[in-house]
């Protein structure tokens, strides 16, 4: 595997995963009070892009990592607004 290609699966690897201990963090604790709906909107708005910009390039490290990405964020994103929703009930 040459250099740049490992450099590349790190950081889509790092950058996919970095979400992972906000969601645990989220479920455990049941607490998104601090965490910014729009933040997970605009940034699943970018691997998104990002995922339809590796299809059109057929780069399957983008598309891999930024699809994940994509649906971590979007689970994050759903737990935020469910919570935020079940607040205004209660």
């Amino acid at each position: 595997m040459v250099l740049e290609e490992f450099i590349g699966i790190a950081a889509g690897l790092l950058t996919t995963i970095a979400v992972l201990p906000q969601i645990f963090k989220a479920i455990k604790t049941k607490e998104v009070n601090d965490v910014s709906p729009f933040m997970f909107i605009i940034l699943c708005g970018g691997v998104g892009l990002w995922t339809v910009y590796g299809i059109l390039k057929m780069d399957w490290p983008i598309i891999l990592t930024n699809g994940i990405s994509f649906i971590l964020n979007a689970i994050m994103l759903y737990i935020v607004l469910v919570s935020s929703k079940n607040k205004v009930k209660a």
